[in-house]
């Protein structure tokens, strides 16, 4: 089987493949901008292009060896002048357009409105939107910025929309979250793989080649995709689910393991505590009903189950797929439960993990910028956590205020009970749910202020835009999605007129009565997270610039050893091998019965829709749409269906389709193939405008994590009629 199946390597340009290496040694070493494979590349300046970087090989990363997909390959042009912002722009109250300023009369302007809103409306008016791009340093000070200088409990990030389900049901599970608890390099070295809702051949194509070592050895690859990928195209067996039913599956192919004896009954036994009522719910959820539910043969159910129970050692992977659904910790739930049955949890080689999407979406809810936690992964509502937290920050810790909203609830807030927001590195008019009624949120605002790279779409609504350096421009760390610290080392000088994150949050902070305590050296600020950190379950106090500087990258949890202890502590790499993190040492399964997605088909909208990315672009587009390269291998968005759904429309290829759902309409070409089931469409969310896809995604939130359901909505598709594209709307009423 292995040897006629396709290969995982993706074509050029956007594919992984080695860059430049001839001035590597002349290169600084850094880590590329997107997403949480964080691959290792070197920066040296560009052969005839003054002040310009070329991108050179760094093959001593072991994440990616020097490979790189497109993005990684073309980061340099968003550092160019007529990419990105170079100065600061304020609103004009007479012509209501956003015009040149100077950072004293940008920050003066944020500053007094974010002062007035907390004095006439109270700190809670004031809200905080991060971005999971953010460094940890600038993370953790956006964090306290929030909730020291603001004294708001207004804060989440966008990162709620990337691994939260996942992040939840881990912490039920283990007792501990982080994405992945083993290094990717295991993936390779392991039996069996069931990767649940991830097409890594277009979203992280580097990491593919653990697959293809997989399978190189032996190994084989299960996939769970309603798309037949270009991953699924090499698995050993893809299994293709109706959308929004992921957690029935998993549920099946439990009560195949029980059935069929393949219950791995001492490590049960020995580990785990809640098996009988996780159990009980698994035999409620029989082949027949799963595959009635889900679409997946019987036969597909069992040779599934072979394959996985027949190596000692297995894994189960997910991503946004399972997770972005309003019962997405439940469903993770259950196929961590389907590691735990079979004995492939806690123990080398073997276990359940996540595939965090964005550049720092590990690190960025570690440190403070989640609603509900402190630094250290410390849980906001624990005494002892905000003790501590306070401690370091020098204030009383009954000052700082409790868990705020979650991210998509704060948008739906704004313009109520919410009067002011500060957005740093996150592009909610394009990303969030319902994008169309968050951008009218947005427009309802007394004040928006916005940090970032670039204007987009959600900074082209602001009364302040404030320009930030970029990767290339500072020093920072990050955490990749195996929980690895690595650093990313300035390259490069910005502009003259652009500024630090870190600096506006110093300058802010003081322009609001809190002169001390947000210095703007990276450095510095990760001085204080190591102290803030302690002790916490992420703890980063034995992690230092110096080491990062040494080692490729350091796995978290990493303490500062103590007095009687000679060497630094080396890391953990690996999770869980002797005990999971709960007090006594135990997993807990979840016991959980599959129930329907929040919004089921009917007659007026018979099609399910499901969302993702493509390998050309990134979340929200804002940098990678500025790219020409990338542009041109991914110009714009479509509507992939089955020919048998076409036919039924009346649609051909290219043809503008109408999407419509309860909460909005796109139009986009159509792109007919028979890799996705006949009930179903797909959108790829990285464009603004009439093709906009989250017009159309569904807001219901997960009562555990909050995530909202991104990958199932209930949809017609039509063909498009004259002036069917979504008009322009109305221009940004200039602020007071």
């Amino acid at each position: 089987m292995h040897s006629t199946a396709p290969s995982l390597t993706p074509p050029a340009p956007a594919g992984s493949e080695p860059v430049g290496g001839p001035r590597a040694a002349a290169a600084t070493p850094t880590h590329c901008p997107y997403c949480a494979l964080q691959c290792g590349m070197g920066l040296a300046p560009a052969e005839g292009e003054p002040g310009g970087l070329a991108v050179v090989e760094r093959t001593e990363f072991p994440v990616n060896r020097g490979a790189l997909c497109g993005k990684g390959r073309t980061a340099p042009a968003l550092l160019a002048r007529g990419v990105r912002l170079t100065g600061p722009l304020v609103r004009s109250a007479v012509t209501g357009e956003l015009e040149p300023a100077s950072w004293r009369t940008a920050l003066d302007r944020v500053a007094r409105a974010l002062a007035g809103t907390r004095g006439t409306y109270g700190a809670d008016a004031c809200a905080v939107f991060g971005g999971g791009g953010l460094t940890n340093e600038k993370a953790y000070a956006l964090g306290k910025f929030a909730r020291v200088a603001l004294g708001t409990a207004q804060i989440d990030y966008n990162g709620r929309f990337c691994m939260s389900s996942a992040a939840a049901a881990q912490q039920k599970a283990f007792g501990l979250d982080r994405g992945l608890p083993f290094p990717l390099e295991d993936v390779s070295r392991t039996g069996c793989v069931i990767l649940v809702g991830s097409n890594l051949a277009e979203t992280m194509p580097p990491a593919v080649r653990f697959l293809t070592e997989l399978r190189e050895a032996g190994g084989t690859l299960i996939v769970v995709d309603p798309r037949r990928t270009r991953t699924a195209e090499a698995a050993d067996l893809h299994l293709a689910p109706r959308p929004g039913t992921d957690l029935a599956l998993a549920l099946g192919l439990l009560h195949l393991v029980v059935a069929q004896g393949l219950t791995d009954t001492e490590f049960v036994a020995e580990r785990t505590v809640g098996w009988p009522e996780a159990r009980a719910a698994a035999m409620a959820h029989w082949p027949e009903l799963v595959e009635r539910i889900t679409g997946v043969p019987v036969p597909q159910l069992r040779e599934a189950v072979r394959l996985f129970t027949a190596p000692r050692n297995a894994m189960v992977l997910t991503a946004r797929g399972p997770e972005q659904q309003s019962k997405g910790t439940d469903t993770v739930g259950a196929w961590i439960n389907l590691s735990l049955a079979t004995g492939r949890a806690g123990r080398p080689l073997s276990g359940y993990g996540c595939l965090t999407g964005q550049g720092n979406g590990q690190g960025g809810r570690e440190h403070g910028q989640k609603a509900d936690q402190l630094p250290g992964y410390r849980r906001l509502t624990d005494p002892a956590a905000r003790e501590h937290v306070a401690g370091v920050w020098g204030v009383p810790p009954q000052s700082l205020p409790g868990p705020g909203r979650s991210a998509y609830e704060l948008l739906d807030a704004l313009g109520g009970d919410l009067r002011a927001l500060l957005v740093m590195g996150s592009n909610p008019v394009v990303s969030a749910p319902r994008a169309a009624h968050v951008e009218k949120r947005l427009r309802s605002l007394d004040f928006l202020a916005v940090a970032d790279v670039v204007l987009s779409e959600t900074a082209r609504l602001a009364d302040v835009v404030l320009p930030v350096t970029q990767w290339a421009e500072e020093t920072g760390t990050t955490t990749s999605l195996e929980g690895r610290v690595l650093l990313r080392r300035q390259a490069v000088e910005p502009p003259r007129e652009v500024r630090s994150d870190l600096y506006v949050l110093h300058e802010l902070a003081a322009r609001l009565g809190v002169g001390q305590g947000f210095p703007t050296e990276p450095e510095e600020v990760f001085g204080e997270l190591r102290r803030a950190s302690a002790g916490g379950p992420a703890d980063y106090s034995g992690i230092t610039y110096r080491r990062l500087a040494e080692e490729q990258g350091v796995f978290w949890p990493c303490p500062e050893p103590g007095p009687a202890e000679r060497s630094p502590h080396p890391g953990t790499p690996r999770l869980f091998l002797e005990r999971f993190a709960h007090p006594d040492g135990r997993a807990r399964f979840a016991a959980v019965e599959h129930r329907p997605a929040a919004e089921e088909t009917d007659g007026e909208y018979p099609v399910v829709l499901t969302t993702g990315r493509v390998v050309a672009q990134y979340q929200s587009g804002a940098q990678t749409r500025r790219v020409a390269e990338l542009n041109e291998a991914a110009p714009g968005p479509f509507v992939e269906l089955h020919p048998r759904l076409a036919a039924r429309i009346g649609a051909a290829e290219g043809d503008p389709l109408v999407v419509v759902s309860r909460r909005g309409r796109a139009v986009a070409p159509a792109r007919i193939t028979r890799t996705i089931r006949p009930d179903t469409v797909f959108m790829p969310f990285h464009w603004p405008g009439a093709g906009r896809a989250n017009n159309l995604t569904n807001p219901a939130l997960d009562p555990t994590s909050r995530m909202p359901e991104f990958k199932t909505c209930a949809v017609r598709v039509e063909r498009a009629t004259d002036g069917a594209a979504e008009p322009e709307a109305e221009p940004r009423r200039p602020s007071a």
